[in-house]
């Protein structure tokens, strides 16, 4: 390894250490009652905050940490291990929404909203997914027509995380109906308050449920030129593009819950004793410990892959996709195991194993599921 490469691992490693001890002892304490509560304190908001875990691959330049993907990627699976919610929630707002305005936005677009989201001040919501349109992610229906020199935007997205609290949403909507996603769709920034725009329930669901999600509603809300992110009708590709970075992030938390849970296991099979002995012992507590650990491994070596390719700049779309369906499958099926390993004490709610399970669950739907994922895969293959 080169000198440089060297120092570069050495930084990772503190700051991958720093996070591991944060979630150790700020969150594990207070996980359970976050999933109980349905929201995150707001102290341990600030906190993050503080650390700059909401902006870590951004440019200083713009209110980031400037440690890049890498080390943002390390930070979700260590936060992961402990709780669900915040990486869904710190995912959301850093890989798409703030994202999208890094990827899109001019250097005044960037000053005025991407420094203060990336500094926690702001929480951002990626605003794509409709009720007709989650899969089928260029058949939005929500439309945008000018006015003088004013957007005026209407129609409603359905399961935006962080909608709730969110300052600056990144909008989606038609604005050529017959060029459709090529050339059709453009994106734009609203500020929270503006008029015209609504936030539905609060979605009850099964896992990470500190992480808030509900519809947007927006009737007749106008929007000046300035807040139009990059050029009208390109939007799709943007989203296209940074959904591949929030691919790697679900993958990441996949890594980190199972990794997790596959801990506790192994830790609990060497306590638990049963017939005089320990449970590690038994042939088949080791079977399933060395299948979950050749899974965690695969999974580690296929992010990894996709996160050279990334930092290389070359296209990782494949790579991504193949990650975080392959992750979020077989993440469900460590946890799921390691739940076995604890027996009955794993389906109580005294053991985090029950609420990981539940937490994993949504990484196989959200940011594309896994159907559109082998679909995303065929294609690539086909395309040669």
């Amino acid at each position: 390894m080169a000198v440089k490469e060297k120092e570069v691992q050495e930084e990772l490693d503190i700051f991958s250490s720093t996070i591991r001890g944060f979630a150790q002892e700020k969150i594990a304490p207070v996980a359970a009652s976050i999933d109980e509560n349905h929201q995150v304190p707001s102290g341990l908001m600030e906190e993050m905050k503080e650390m700059g875990m909401f902006g870590v691959p951004f440019p200083e330049e713009y209110g980031g940490s400037g440690f890049g993907w890498r080390a943002y990627y390390m930070m979700v699976e260590e936060l992961a291990k402990i709780e669900g919610s915040i990486p869904a929630i710190i995912g959301a707002h850093t890989t798409i929404a703030s994202n999208t305005i890094y990827v899109a936005g001019t250097d005044e677009q960037k000053r005025k909203y991407l420094t203060p989201l990336a500094q926690g001040e702001y929480l951002g919501a990626f605003a794509l997914t409709e009720p007709g349109a989650g899969s089928d992610a260029a058949g939005i229906r929500t439309m945008a027509k000018k006015d003088g020199d004013d957007w005026i935007i209407n129609g409603s997205k359905c399961f935006i995380t962080n909608a709730p609290s969110a300052d600056v949403f990144v909008v989606f909507a038609k604005t050529d109906m017959e060029k459709g996603a090529r050339g059709g769709i453009t994106a734009f920034i609203v500020e929270k308050g503006a008029e015209g725009l609504s936030i539905g329930k609060v979605e009850k669901k099964l896992g990470i449920r500190g992480s808030e999600t509900s519809d947007v509603i927006l009737d007749n809300v106008r929007v000046p030129s300035s807040q139009v992110l990059g050029e009208v009708g390109e939007a799709f590709k943007y989203a296209m593009r940074v959904m591949q970075n929030g691919r790697l992030s679900i993958a990441a938390q996949s890594l980190g819950l199972a990794k997790g849970a596959f801990e506790m296991a192994v830790e609990y099979a060497k306590e638990r004793q049963q017939f005089g002995k320990s449970i590690a012992s038994f042939q088949s507590i080791q079977n399933k410990i060395a299948e979950m650990k050749m899974e965690i491994f695969a999974i580690e070596s296929m992010l990894e892959s996709a996160i050279r390719l990334m930092e290389e700049e070359k296209p990782f779309n494949l790579e991504g996709s193949i990650v975080k369906a392959y992750a979020s499958e077989k993440a469900d099926a460590i946890i799921n195991e390691s739940l076995q390993v604890f027996g009955g004490y794993g389906y109580t709610m005294d053991f985090p194993i029950e609420r990981m399970l539940r937490d994993s669950r949504i990484n196989r739907i959200y940011e594309g599921t896994s159907e559109i994922q082998r679909v995303v895969i065929a294609k690539e293959v086909f395309r040669g």
